[in-house]
């Protein structure tokens, strides 16, 4: 009988086929470097193709190595399909993995699961809080199913399905500062502290070019983690700090923050692989969650 690839073989060549890096892949397959590379012989030597031409410069594949690709992430696809259908056949709920912004917090995404549960008891479903790039890379390898985040030309989303369910108002709150206005310039909040979060997420850079577009120069004096510790601080500080409007309101705050001049927007959108073998319950949620922003 004629010997066939590997599973792992073939989902890690499909790794190195999406980031056309040996270092990269390894590393998203979780293995060493030497053993991927070695995997990628094998699977060449077992084909007696080659797929993957090296040199000095790096990598790419062949000719013949975009044409098994095409094949195998085909198969692989269907695999992922029969295997989620006979689990579902035997009764095993497999769950729906959302994942959401840091920077904007869970209690949005929770409020809604809660609803979304009471109204369909037998679908589990996790939720994971996680920065911007984190999102985006897991949904990218299959460990996320559903993520909701800001359309930004930061992140690259080609490939993905993109459904709009919201408008995210962000909104300056200083509930220390009392300031006798309806709106804030950015003259205004920059002219105060400003609690920000941390340098490397993608909110800060999002805030600072908001800020610099209006040649508003913002002095940060705190750098926190999540929007939770940015409220926490303004409550106990000068401080003024830009979160969601809607986040706010989630949390009882109903006072204590101003509207924005320039208005400052961002849109929300669900992002999905269509070919994902969970797809109908992804609509589901898809749906409900768009349904309930129309409401």
């Amino acid at each position: 009988m004629q010997q066939l690839p590997s599973i792992q073989q073939l989902e890690n060549f499909i790794i190195y086929a999406r980031v056309k890096n040996f270092t990269a892949a390894a590393k998203e397959a979780n293995i060493t470097q030497a053993a991927f590379s070695f995997q990628m012989k094998k699977l060449e030597e077992l084909l007696g193709v080659q797929l993957i031409t090296r040199t000095n410069r790096g990598s790419e594949l062949t000719a013949s190595g975009e044409q098994f690709l095409q094949r195998v992430q085909k198969i692989i696809n269907e695999l992922s399909k029969c295997v989620y259908d006979v689990k579902k056949l035997q009764g095993r709920m497999i769950p729906l993995n959302v994942g959401t912004l840091m920077s904007l917090g869970d209690v949005l995404m929770n409020q809604h699961l809660a609803y979304f549960q009471e109204h369909n008891i037998n679908l589990p479903i996790n939720v994971y809080n996680l920065e911007a790039y984190e999102l985006l890379h897991r949904l990218k390898i299959g460990r996320l199913d559903v993520i909701s985040t800001f359309s930004l030309p930061q992140l690259d989303t080609t490939g993905y399905e993109r459904v709009f369910f919201a408008d995210e108002k962000m909104v300056y709150y200083a509930p220390q500062l009392c300031l006798k206005i309806e709106k804030v310039e950015t003259a205004v909040i920059t002219s105060y502290p400003l609690a920000q979060y941390a340098p490397q997420y993608l909110m800060n850079s999002i805030i600072h070019d908001y800020l610099m577009i209006n040649k508003a120069v913002p002095h940060v004096q705190a750098w926190l983690s999540t929007p939770y510790a940015i409220m926490h601080y303004c409550q106990q500080n000068e401080t003024g700090a830009i979160l969601s409007e809607r986040l706010l309101n989630a949390m009882g705050i109903n006072e204590g923050y101003y509207d924005m001049q320039p208005e400052f927007i961002l849109k929300c959108y669900l992002m999905y692989k269509s070919d994902n073998p969970k797809y109908k319950i992804m609509k589901v949620f898809i749906d409900h969650i768009r349904n309930l922003y129309k409401t």
